[in-house]
């Protein structure tokens, strides 16, 4: 399988600002791909340049082979776009939304209202044909973006949190319907704060910090490398810190939280017993992504 999106040395500034610095990922054929990061850290402007919305400052970045700079509106033509903000037509029914958008890419009639009704009852919004927007849930909404991004039959779908806002059982019908996606060789690009929706959708992933990509790789190597196989919890006390220090065990605070990542839980959550006289209860619990994230991001708030 070959690349669809392939950026190098790719930088971007506003001003004296540097919001991408030169960084380099490749994103292949059929595959889901994420890109995490804090508030800032320059995921949104790199799908912004992938988008041909929002021109590089320097370096390559490449579309289906072609150059951002000199091919947008080709590349445009075979994109899908889920927006983070629901900007859909409020005049319009949830059908009539999918007719209007088709015409922007001139498909004819027929051809546009077969997609319409195809896409309305892949999303599972049959019902809601006729119903205006604003009669709709947030859910119903986010539902419809994405059947109206998939009107120009797109390669390549790129989605900006994509769940933003949802109950859990919205969430999942979505990520049933992206990994449905996935298995007909569909390529998506997403972008989330959701570290189990990553965890769960993404084949690879980069996480970036400051304009700058920090970790590259599958969720299950990440996690395996960065935080190890387990998380050992256990209150901070004087007791837990003295005996991890004897033992020369590194550990991660989290407000009166103290964090061991290792690959040998039992053994350490046994000494932690033992050193606090069961005062402080000890938990044990799998790595995830989110520890992945905090560990290398920080646990500062982002504005």
């Amino acid at each position: 399988m070959g690349d669809v999106i392939a950026a190098h040395d790719l930088l971007k500034r506003f001003g004296d600002l540097i919001a991408v610095d030169r960084i380099a990922f490749r994103v292949r054929e059929g595959e889901v791909f994420g890109f995490l990061g804090p508030n800032g850290a320059g995921k949104t402007t790199t799908m912004k340049m992938i988008q041909c919305i929002s021109p590089k400052s320097g370096g390559t970045l490449e579309v289906f082979g072609m150059d951002v700079d000199t091919r947008q509106r080709e590349i445009k033509s075979r994109l899908g776009v889920v927006p983070q903000e629901n900007n859909l037509d409020p005049d319009f029914s949830a059908y009539r939304n999918l007719l209007v958008y088709a015409r922007y890419f001139g498909i004819p009639r027929r051809e546009a209202e077969r997609r319409a009704d195809e896409l309305l009852a892949f999303m599972q919004l049959d019902e809601k044909r006729d119903v205006l927007i604003d009669k709709l849930s947030g859910g119903m909404k986010r539902r419809l973006i994405i059947a109206r991004a998939l009107v120009n039959e797109p390669e390549l779908l790129i989605l900006d949190e994509p769940t933003i806002g949802l109950d859990p059982q919205a969430r999942h019908l979505i990520w049933e319907k992206l990994r449905s996606l996935r298995a007909e060789g569909n390529t998506l690009v997403l972008t989330t704060h959701y570290l189990d929706e990553a965890e769960r959708l993404c084949d690879r992933l980069v996480i970036m910090d400051h304009g700058k990509i920090l970790v590259e790789g599958t969720p299950a190597d990440l996690i395996r490398e960065h935080a190890g196989s387990d998380v050992v919890e256990v209150e901070r006390t004087q007791k837990a810190v003295s005996r991890l220090e004897e033992l020369g065990v590194n550990y991660d605070l989290a407000g009166d939280v103290i964090q061991v990542f290792t690959d040998r839980p039992n053994d350490v959550a046994r000494d932690l017993l033992e050193a606090c006289r069961h005062e402080a209860a000890v938990t044990v619990r799998p790595a995830t992504l989110e520890d992945v994230f905090l560990r290398l991001t920080g646990r500062s708030l982002r504005e």
